[in-house]
């Protein structure tokens, strides 16, 4: 009788095997002969990710958002779903950067130059696995850089080309820093624009160690001259730049940037306002302009 019941396990644990095994077999079927699988999302990005949206869309919209900060935001996201923009068939993520994976990287001690512009890579690598993901789908691929997310969206450019994304919109960024900013900030000292064009810097370094690394990352970026960066790309008619010619975070644009951005043939909106209502104020018409997008 016992070597009947263990006979009666093993047959229900063999049937049961190979009705998953022919599931798993049919869904995998499925899954390849109608791509019905394809455009959901991994868990893997996910993880990178805030999002709303139909996963399987057509149209993906990136954002980059400024700071740097540590904690992921969820404003611009569910300000484009709040019923004031057309978005059908349209995802739109914001996506992390190094410091929000890992906090602690600018906590405890002063990091080098070096370090920041290490971890700033990183934060380009996270957002060019995003894009590729979701472009090896076949999906159209949106990337809007503000502030600090403007920096991140040009380096993206440099270092994996033009085409890494379908259409770019970079608001409140600048190509070639002044470099009394860059060099304070990478003391850790803070700086800005009066009416958009006069530097100042801090005397000291701030006193928070994790505010100092925080402005090396900003030093990390400044530092690089894009007009140099990006001139072995021809043409840049996918990029469109916004800026204030009264910012007071990261300056005007030049003379000599604003040339270098009309010799590639990048799309330029500029007004007379500060770094915040320079989004404010100009972002609508930079998402219909840029991306088609549109309020209702």
């Amino acid at each position: 009788m016992k070597n009947q019941n263990y006979s009666m396990v093993n047959l229900i644990v063999i049937i049961l095997f190979t009705i998953t095994t022919i599931s798993c077999s049919k869904s995998d079927d499925i899954c390849s002969e109608t791509n019905l699988c394809q455009n959901k999302i991994s868990q893997e990005i996910k993880d990178l990710i805030y999002f709303k949206g139909e996963e399987d869309a057509p149209i993906v919209f990136l954002n980059v958002q400024g700071g740097p900060s540590f904690t992921l935001s969820t404003n611009e996201v569910d300000t484009f779903f709040g019923g004031a923009f057309k978005t059908t068939g349209i995802l739109m993520a914001n996506v992390k950067q190094t410091q929000m994976l890992n906090p602690s990287i600018l906590e405890g001690n002063d990091i080098s130059l070096n370090k920041a512009i290490d971890f700033n890579t990183e934060s380009v690598e996270i957002l060019y696995k995003v894009i590729k993901y979701f472009k090896d789908q076949g999906r159209t691929v949106y990337v809007l850089g503000v502030s600090y997310g403007a920096f991140i969206t040009q380096d993206l450019i440099v270092k994996k080309g033009i085409t890494a994304a379908d259409k770019y919109l970079i608001v409140s960024g600048r190509l070639d820093m002044n470099d009394d900013i860059w060099q304070g900030l990478s003391e850790g000292k803070e700086g800005g624009f009066i009416n958009g064009t006069t530097t100042q810097i801090d005397n000291m370094p701030h006193a928070n160690v994790v505010e100092r690394n925080t402005l090396r990352l900003q030093a990390g970026f400044g530092k690089n001259r894009y007009t140099q960066l990006l001139n072995p790309i021809n043409d840049l008619s996918n990029l469109t730049y916004v800026y204030g010619t009264i910012d007071e975070a990261v300056g005007s644009l030049t003379n000599e940037e604003v040339t270098f951005l009309e010799s590639k043939n990048a799309s330029i909106i500029s007004g007379p306002f500060n770094h915040t209502d320079t989004y404010n104020l100009l972002i609508l018409q930079a998402l219909k302009d840029a991306f088609g997008i549109e309020t209702i």
